[in-house]
């Protein structure tokens, strides 16, 4: 059972949620929810989760759940 591991940065507070590749093989996340209460945290997990056609369960946050750069976790 192989995970894809990503690293994502994260910017709150956009006017749309967006998930995007950058040439250097980061991604950058805009996401619609304040950094309040993990809020911003779900809706990441739900934009991956529907961006690689996979279910919210199958995505997890490894590191940097508190910070702007996360490492984040697709099993298959």
């Amino acid at each position: 059972m192989a995970a894809t591991t990503l690293q994502v940065k994260v910017k709150p507070n956009a006017r749309q949620s967006a998930l995007a590749e950058q040439a250097d093989g980061t991604w950058l996340a805009q996401i619609k929810s304040p950094p309040v209460d993990g809020k911003a945290n779900e809706e990441l997990i739900a934009l991956v989760a529907r961006h690689f056609g996979v279910r919210k369960a199958q995505v997890v946050i490894k590191s940097g759940a508190s910070g702007r750069m996360k490492l984040v976790s697709i099993s298959n």
